[in-house]
């Protein structure tokens, strides 16, 4: 068994989707961030940076793991699925894995900062994270024109961690015009079943625009 400390996040989704792929029983603990839950010292027990995702893995001396890419890491060698076992494939894997944790997820959540949250609207801050984002799609774009899956002919864990930012690019007022085989795959991975069922672990509720700056908000530097 598996405790899985979440939010209705991008970060989150990508380790619900892993789980419900990967077959693996757990047990979901919902943070509440508009009440700064994850700052709790309960929980920095688990993970000392005091962000969700994390999870404890009950099974292994109650291990815990935090970092979203450092989860799927483990829960794909925990099971051996979804990260190629060749040196070369498994490079592939965890390179654009990287490329999300290091380059899609924080230029859409500056982009997200900036368009949806900050008290003030700045515009430079708003165009620069925004065609950062839309450069940074351009690339997963030409990739995808080359395989159907980022790592290559695969569904793998790279793909987990890429969808559930790059599904909310309206979110950050970015257009996906033009990007036909991004499109193509937001299709394909959107329609798996565990894709659809972890994509709503936890529940997202109706959007709420003054919570939703309250979270944004708390969660600025």
């Amino acid at each position: 068994m598996i405790d899985f400390y979440t939010a209705a996040t991008p970060n989150g989704q990508k380790i619900s989707i892993a789980l419900e792929e990967m077959g693996l029983a757990y047990r979901v603990h919902e943070l509440s961030l508009s009440k700064l839950e994850q700052k709790r010292p309960e929980f920095l027990k688990i993970n000392p940076n005091g962000r969700i995702p994390a999870i404890v893995d009950r099974d292994e001396d109650d291990f815990a793991v935090f970092e979203s890419g450092a989860i799927l890491i483990y829960l794909a060698e925990k099971t051996e699925r979804f990260l190629p076992s060749d040196r070369k494939g498994r490079s592939r894997t965890i390179q654009w894995l990287m490329f999300q944790m290091a380059g899609v997820g924080p230029m859409m959540g500056q982009a997200n900062v900036f368009y949806r949250y900050a008290p003030e609207k700045i515009p430079y801050a708003i165009e620069r994270y925004q065609r950062e984002t839309r450069r940074l799609l351009e690339v997963l774009d030409g990739r995808l024109a080359e395989v159907p899956y980022l790592a290559g002919e695969e569904y793998t864990i790279a793909d987990m961690a890429t969808y559930p930012w790059v599904s909310t690019h309206e979110w950050s007022g970015v257009s996906i015009d033009g990007l036909t085989r991004l499109s193509d795959w937001l299709e394909r991975v959107g329609s798996r079943p565990s894709v659809v069922k972890g994509m709503r672990i936890p529940h997202r509720p109706e959007y709420d625009e003054s919570l939703a700056k309250e979270v944004g908000e708390k969660l600025l530097p």
